[in-house]
């Protein structure tokens, strides 16, 4: 069986070397004997996806992505384009879909991810934030994000919300989201149940972020937003439902709650979540290549 190839971002400054963020790991890809292949990157988020893939070689075989993150629409558009070139992208298109965004892994971690309710579109009217409030109980503190992030460096102004019966409030803050998202706002608007996690000296959640090949953790680490962090997470809940996701390369970042239990912060595919800082890449391709 062909070993997989990982597909790297170009430099768009020079695009027949990797971007400048994924350097060190197409080094790492490089010496444990594997072998990488770029996408034009840019291409594929204008919608030219058969250009995107113009460098990866006719029959190049089974391919992980490493890289910047993909609309969802753009990652089925780059798995046609591929497989026209005899190549096929190991996450498939609706795997990458439910991993990537919240709707399609939420009721499989439903019990240890806060609560959530989400409105496709854009802007939600009064009307549709109400109802929304209302399944989350129409009362206390909430975040808002989209199907894929948040924007929590702007906590004040564009993520938190004290209390969801203050209407008023729910609209300015969703509003002002909607508009620092602008044209990447992705799916639509999701409201989550706050909780109250675990915090260092400094005020930062005690967050982890776990990498999962085939349902088993292959690398344990920090948060790339706390890589000076050494957490150790109790994994025992969370390895049934990541094998019920059956998505095969995905991250869960989680997060100590008050009473101690490790929460679901967020999942993601692994093919787009990043390394923290000092991290070596070598634990984490080295499973993919032999995958």
């Amino acid at each position: 069986m062909q070993a997989p190839s990982i597909l790297f971002p170009a430099d768009p400054l020079a695009p027949r070397r990797p971007d400048p963020h994924y350097v060190w790991e197409a080094r790492q890809v490089r010496e444990l004997g594997g072998e990488s292949v770029l996408l034009d990157h840019d291409a594929l988020l204008a919608g030219d996806a058969v250009r995107a893939v113009r460098r990866v070689p006719q029959g190049q075989g089974p391919l992980w992505y490493r890289g910047w993150m993909i609309p969802v629409e753009a990652y089925a558009a780059l798995g046609e384009a591929l497989a026209e070139r005899g190549c096929a992208l190991l996450t498939t298109p609706a795997g990458y879909a439910d991993a990537h965004q919240l709707p399609g892994w939420y009721e499989v971690f439903d019990g240890v991810t806060p609560e959530s309710t989400w409105i496709p579109g854009g802007a939600p009217d009064r009307a549709r934030l109400a109802a929304a409030a209302e399944l989350l109980g129409g009362r206390g503190p909430a975040v808002v994000k989209d199907y894929v992030k948040s924007r929590k460096h702007e906590w004040a102004e564009a993520c938190f919300v004290p209390d969801l019966a203050d209407l008023p409030a729910l609209e300015r803050v969703v509003a002002r989201f909607v508009e620092l998202q602008g044209e990447y706002l992705a799916g639509g608007v999701v409201l989550r149940r706050y909780e109250e996690f675990v915090r260092d000296e400094a005020g930062r959640p005690q967050e982890a972020r776990v990498w999962w090949m085939d349902g088993e953790p292959v690398l344990v680490g920090p948060h790339p937003d706390v890589p000076e962090l050494a957490p150790e997470p109790d994994l025992s809940e969370i390895r049934p439902l990541v094998r019920r996701l059956g998505c095969r390369f995905i991250t869960t970042d989680l997060a100590q709650r008050a009473d101690g239990g490790w929460r679901v912060v967020e999942v993601g595919d692994g093919q787009v979540s990043d390394l923290p800082k000092g991290m070596r890449p070598g634990a984490l391709l080295t499973p993919l290549m032999a995958s």
